[in-house]
């Protein structure tokens, strides 16, 4: 493999008002976004959303009913697949099983007829990238799942493609094995400073490894951002409840005096509402994450939501409380630690939370 220069070997991906059609299933909706070079855009939502649609129209498998993919500023819709550079990882690794590892790497190679002294060096090269040397010549059912995972990312980059592709590629291993290959897909991403659009379901995964988080729903955008801003200011319904875990409640925005008041649907609470958040008098949705709602005991009989703790869950470093006397029940998650108060099934407590940590959220896409 050539010593990939950083200000250059990544691609500006573009896809502008990309739809298409099955019958009358839109399947993609009037979809743009942008990856800049070196960048890592994960396209997220769940199955039917149009991200693996996207992905195959990216890489020539399929051609859009209407609008176009531009890479590098060029138009590509019109190329075939092997006329575009571009790497592709899939889920199921697609890897030859009558080649070992080498042969399998050295596939896209020979069929761009490159000498076999160059192909030699550039299959050790990807081995070592992907720190497999020592295992060229073992087949793939010799190989563990993790393993032939990589020997499929290597050859996926063993030609220098600009842009790789990847649908769900970790969706086969375990957990552990999963975590331990998202730091090491951003670690050849980041040696490469290759762009990557990556497709996948798993809203943590897309968390942890993303520049830029494109996020789709019945083929339309949703939001597009960095991790924590989706995280922390998801823009409608959808995307609150989609990305992570949150309640989400009704409510009602009212002015007197210039002063905004927020009146939560079934909670005996009015809200004041600093200027600077700049709403208007109307029927509004919120939505505040379990982590920023916090427990205090009944008796202290400070300002909160007053509820009854249904059932705790206990997940390793935090205990999730599902709080019952509102029309709506209401999930927190409270860090463990040796100075947090524990609570019992059965215990009144106050649920309280800062006015900052709200979220105003959109009805429209």
């Amino acid at each position: 493999m050539q010593s990939p220069n950083r200000e250059s070997v990544g691609a500006k991906v573009e896809v502008r008002s990309l739809v298409k059609l099955f019958g009358m299933v839109r399947a993609v909706d009037d979809l743009s976004f942008c990856a800049v070079p070196g960048s890592f855009v994960t396209l997220l939502g769940p199955s039917g959303s149009g991200k693996t649609t996207t992905l195959n129209i990216i890489a020539g498998f399929d051609d859009p009913t209407s609008g176009g993919v531009f890479l590098n500023d060029k138009l590509i819709t019109n190329k075939p697949p092997n006329k575009r550079n571009i790497g592709m990882v899939f889920q199921n690794y697609a890897l030859f099983p009558h080649m070992t590892a080498a042969e399998n790497i050295a596939y896209p190679l020979m069929m761009r007829r490159l000498d076999k002294p160059l192909i030699r060096e550039n299959v050790h090269k990807a081995m070592q990238l992907v720190q497999l040397a020592g295992y060229e010549n073992r087949y793939p059912k010799q190989l563990s799942g993790g393993q032939q995972q990589r020997i499929a990312l290597a050859r996926a980059l063993v030609f220098n493609p600009p842009l790789l592709l990847m649908d769900e590629p970790l969706g086969a291993l375990d957990k552990k094995l999963r975590e331990q290959m998202q730091i090491e897909i951003k670690r050849i991403q980041n040696q490469l400073s290759i762009t990557v659009i990556y497709v996948t379901h798993d809203q943590e995964e897309a968390l942890v490894m993303s520049d830029k988080i494109v996020i789709l729903n019945h083929g339309r955008l949703q939001q597009i951002g960095g991790p924590l801003e989706v995280y922390e200011r998801p823009r409608n319904h959808f995307v609150a409840d989609f990305v992570g875990e949150t309640n989400i409640l009704q409510g009602e925005i009212w002015n007197e005096m210039n002063q905004y008041f927020l009146k939560l649907d079934h909670l005996d609470a009015v809200l004041e509402i600093p200027a600077e958040m700049d709403l208007t008098p109307e029927r509004v949705s919120v939505s505040i994450r379990p982590e920023k709602l916090w427990l205090e005991s009944y008796e202290t009989k400070k300002k909160g939501l007053i509820g009854e703790i249904e059932e705790l869950i206990y997940v390793g470093e935090s205990t999730k409380y599902l709080i019952k006397g509102f029309k709506k029940q209401l999930i927190v998650k409270q860090q463990r630690g040796k100075n947090s108060i524990s609570f019992q099934k059965g215990d009144m407590v106050l649920v309280r939370f800062r006015v900052e940590d709200l979220v105003f959220l959109r009805d429209e896409t």
